[in-house]
């Protein structure tokens, strides 16, 4: 259920807000209410929750922490173009 919520701002910022809530194809009041919104969710602040689809994703494989990646490109490319 959506209420009325009057808010005391610097004018400023309101025509700020305006028109980043306008390049963002968004209305001010869903701007705001995605911000309140996002500060007040139950989730941990730091904590990305990952989709389902990306979940399916995952292959299982476990990569060492020291892993060089652009060592062991640049070795398969030297052994490519040989």
């Amino acid at each position: 259920m959506d209420s009325k919520l009057t808010l005391k701002l610097n004018q400023e910022i309101i025509e700020r807000a305006k028109l980043y809530a306008s390049e963002k194809k968004l209305s001010l009041s869903r701007l705001i209410e995605n911000y309140l919104d996002s500060l007040t969710n139950d989730q941990k602040k730091n904590e990305l929750q990952i989709s389902p689809f990306v979940k399916s994703l995952t292959s299982g494989v476990k990569i060492p922490a020291d892993y060089d990646y652009k060592k062991d490109r640049a070795d398969h490319l030297a052994e490519k173009h040989k």
